[in-house]
């Protein structure tokens, strides 16, 4: 049977792979956790491919895949039409992305206007995130929200069950990334090696089996 597992995070890996290309591992030192510094939110407009490849896999087990990845598309319906896009990662366990989005991004958006926005995640939102998504969906009534993720995250627990019910009740759209979405990330949000043409997404083994398996769970759970 296939279950979501999430592993305490290993110091060295800090949501990395274990196999990440050399020039990588020489870059983070080994720390241990109490001498990380604050957590630090990373943005940018592409993520590595690396990250992409492990992090967004929609795998049976999620060990070492600590972070979260959290790509998003941003349409405002106001005085001015306008379109964002980018991603947030968080830097270690201490904050999460899903946070950073209401606290950095959506505040520089026209105050009053509609912004219909779609996040695309590796793993769905932890019972706090999930909380703080109902709280400013509550709040406001202009925004509009689609999550769609790669993974359930400790979808068997009845407190994250109940998470994304509320998530649901309060307007969010849940949804599981198809092939497709996967393949849409990488064409719109991973870095493509300059002086190469854009290489093309390549789906991994049993991309379509696991979708279709977190489909269902997601279903019977909302």
């Amino acid at each position: 049977k296939m279950a979501e597992k999430q592993e305490e995070p290993s110091n060295a890996q800090n949501g990395e792979p274990d196999n990440a290309e050399e020039g990588e591992g020489k870059k983070k030192k080994k720390v241990k956790r109490e001498d990380l510094p604050p957590f630090e939110i990373v943005t940018g407009e592409r993520l590595p491919a690396i990250f992409f490849k492990f992090q967004f896999r929609n795998v049976e087990y999620s060990s070492g895949r600590n972070k979260t990845f959290l790509c998003y598309v941003v349409e405002t319906q106001g005085k001015e039409a306008a379109m964002s896009r980018g991603y947030l990662e968080d830097e270690h366990a201490a904050a999460h992305a899903e946070m950073a989005f209401f606290n950095t991004i959506l505040p520089t958006c026209q105050a009053g206007a509609r912004h219909d926005v779609t996040w695309y995640v590796s793993s769905s939102p932890c019972v706090t995130c999930a909380q703080r998504i109902c709280e400013a969906l509550r709040k406001n009534k202009g925004l509009r929200l689609t999550i769609m993720v790669g993974r359930l995250f400790m979808w068997e627990e009845p407190e994250m069950q109940a998470a994304l019910r509320s998530m649901k009740e309060a307007g969010c759209k849940l949804r599981i990334m198809k092939p497709q979405d996967f393949e849409y990330v990488w064409k719109n949000f991973v870095e493509q090696e300059e002086g190469e043409e854009a290489k093309s997404f390549v789906p991994w083994e049993d991309i379509q089996e696991n979708f279709l398996y977190y489909e269902e769970k997601l279903a019977e759970i909302l």
